[in-house]
C-alpha cells in the first residue's frame, strides 16, 4: 500500500475516534441536535473523512472500501450544502456507518 493511502487512512481513522469522543462515549440525538457546537465539529470530521476518501481514490481508483462513493458524496453536501444537512442523516451515519467504516479502515492499517 501507498504510503500516502495509508496516511489518509490513518486520518479518517482518526476522524472517526474524534467524532465518538465528542459524544463522549454517549449516544445522545437530542443532546446532538442541541449543542452546536459538536454538530460542527462532528460535521467537520466527517468533510475530513470524505476529503481524505477523495484523495485514495485519486491515487488508487481500484482501492475497496465499502461505500466509498457516499462517502465523497457525504462530504460535499456538508460543505455546499450546509444550510440543508439533516441532523438525522448525520447521526445515521455516526450509528450505522461509522462504526463499519472504522473496521474496514483498520483492517487495512492492521496489513501493513
Amino acid at each position: 500500500m501507498k504510503l500516502e493511502i495509508k496516511k489518509c487512512l490513518f486520518d479518517i481513522n482518526t476522524s472517526i475516534d474524534s467524532i465518538f469522543e465528542y459524544l463522549d462515549g454517549e449516544r445522545n440525538f437530542f443532546e446532538y441536535q442541541r449543542n452546536k457546537l459538536l454538530r460542527r465539529g462532528i460535521e467537520r470530521e466527517i468533510e475530513i473523512i470524505g476529503e481524505a476518501m477523495n484523495r485514495i481514490l485519486r491515487i488508487d481508483p481500484n482501492f475497496i472500501i465499502e461505500n466509498s462513493r457516499q462517502i465523497i458524496d457525504t462530504r460535499n453536501w456538508v460543505i455546499h450544502g450546509y444550510d440543508k444537512v439533516d441532523d438525522v442523516i448525520i447521526w445515521g451515519i455516526i450509528s450505522n456507518h461509522l462504526p463499519k467504516l472504522k473496521k474496514e479502515v483498520e483492517g487495512y492499517l492492521r496489513t501493513e
